[in-house]
This record gives structure tokens, sequence and C-alpha cells, in this order.
């Protein structure tokens, strides 16, 4: 039959020689210092580590305009991007112009025409 064995805390083991000295010190709470919020840049992030995720489903249809785009960009223009940083970037086109043209966007005119 297993037997289990209770061990010794840090204060236990390591008896203070002096008063009001401990082995484990108690926990100190450090003022939090509020950062001033950083201005967002407009545009895509590009290739950095990313906290946020967004599942978006797509057909085969755009899959595959996604795979051309990316291919044509890699053949053409020697830029060798992943899908990820190709769709931030037309993201961040599309929401430029939406903040510089606000009713005459592309991304307006595009969605009011599907109605």
């Amino acid at each position: 039959m297993a037997r289990r064995v209770s061990l010794p805390a840090a204060d236990d083991l390591f008896r203070p020689t002096s008063p009001g000295v401990r082995a484990v010190p108690d926990a100190v709470e450090e003022p939090v210092r509020e950062e001033p919020e950083k201005p967002r840049k407009s545009g895509a992030s590009g290739r950095i580590r990313h906290d946020e995720k967004m599942t978006v489903y797509v057909t085969s249809d755009e899959l595959m305009a996604i795979e051309q785009a990316r291919l044509t960009l890699r053949g053409e223009h020697r830029l060798a991007v992943d899908r990820g940083r190709l769709v931030r970037e037309a993201i961040s086109v599309v929401l430029a112009d939406l903040a510089a043209h606000g009713d005459d966007s592309m991304l307006v005119q595009r969605l009011r025409d599907e109605r």
C-alpha cells in the first residue's frame, strides 16, 4: 500500500534566526502603471505575432481566387506572402477606402448592390 508523505513548508525548514525574518517573504503589491494607449497605425499588421483570431468561411471559388492572387504576387511580383497576410492587407485597403470615402467607398457600394 502506498503511503503519502507530507513535506514541510519552506518556513518550517528555514527557521528565522532574527525576529520578523521569513524564508518566503509576503507578496508585495506593486502599483499598476497604466500606459497610455498607443495610437493604432492604419494598415495591415504584416508579419507579427497576432493575439486575436477570427474564422471566416469562404466559398471554394473565393479560396481559389485568394490562392491565385497569392501565386500571382509570388510569380510576377516576387512577393512571398501567406494567405493570412494577403487577407489582412486586403481588409486594410478596404477599411482605409471606407474611412476615406464613406458612402462612396467600394465596400458600401458593393454591399448596397448585394441587396
